[in-house]
């Protein structure tokens, strides 16, 4: 059997819609995309496909009809103007931390020394130094399951890994650093029934769950980005859209920060969290 890209792409689309894909057309293309070995931007002009390659196709739609999510099955996850590697034991990066990376980008100058706590894939630490003015860059991870994808993903880059608990991670730079920036976890506990089964079946849990009212995290942030800044360093930190005042009032509380603003993601919701450390 012999079938057309675009038909291929109806086909699987109809498929992901019945089972209430959110955007069943854009996984179709992805997956069409994925098993045909052809750039999605050069799909419209790929050429019949053949049995191989709709077995392939119909192996990769029931695998996200099982619940695995797209960037688990091409093992590539698209963020800003880059791709990254991804699979199990690694936060997926979403479309919202895209504007908190585009405000810090607004913000650095050449040289400074910038900071990812809870890094996952390396996807800010890649986009910052993919599009930043030259950054000296630290990419800081616990989980011994992510830190290969983290690797991976910054290799050919001048940023450090450093695999560490952030609560005490490089002390060397103590005072030191021009911006601190994170995406941490930040779902409460008693929240998981909630979250979308695909996020929670197949993120890893560390990168999700903080505690009871999901602000455990940020408030090791806090702490760590307070030892780590030198005096007017700014911190960047997102947080969950109903979060939005618990955690201004955070780090306005915290009494190491001044200038506590809130911004929203390109959807329009409370997404991250900045603040500027005091001298």
């Amino acid at each position: 059997m012999v079938l057309a890209a675009g038909a291929a792409v109806r086909r699987a689309a109809q498929a992901l819609a019945a089972s209430g894909s959110a955007s069943p057309e854009a996984e179709a293309r992805t997956l069409v995309a994925h098993v045909a070995h052809i750039e999605l931007g050069r799909l419209p002009l790929a050429g019949p496909l053949d049995d191989d390659t709709l077995t392939a196709l119909d192996l990769a739609v029931a695998r996200r009809l099982s619940g695995e999510p797209v960037q688990h099955i091409t093992g590539v996850a698209h963020f800003r103007t880059t791709s990254l590697c991804v699979g199990p034991g690694v936060f997926v990066p979403r479309p919202e931390t895209e504007t908190m990376v585009g405000w810090c980008l607004e913000q650095a100058s050449p040289g400074w020394r910038v900071v990812e706590l809870c890094a996952g894939s390396g996807a800010i630490s890649r986009s910052l130094w993919l599009e930043g003015p030259g950054l000296a860059q630290w990419a800081l991870e616990l989980s011994p399951e992510a830190v290969p994808y983290l690797r991976t993903n910054l290799e050919g880059t001048n940023v450090d890994v450093v695999e560490s608990d952030m609560a005490d991670g490089l002390s060397e730079l103590d005072g030191t650093v021009d911006l601190v920036v994170v995406n941490p976890p930040y779902v409460p506990l008693d929240a998981w029934e909630s979250v979308p089964a695909d996020v929670r079946d197949h993120d890893p849990g560390l990168a999700l769950f903080s505690g009871a009212d999901g602000l455990d995290a940020l408030r090791v942030v806090a702490r760590v980005a307070a030892r780590l800044l030198r005096p007017g360093g700014l911190l960047a930190a997102e947080h969950a859209e109903v979060q939005h005042t618990d955690v201004v009032d955070l780090y306005a509380r915290d009494g190491r920060y001044d200038t506590v603003r809130d911004h929203r993601d390109l959807t329009g919701r409370w997404r991250f969290v900045t603040a500027r450390r005091l001298g």
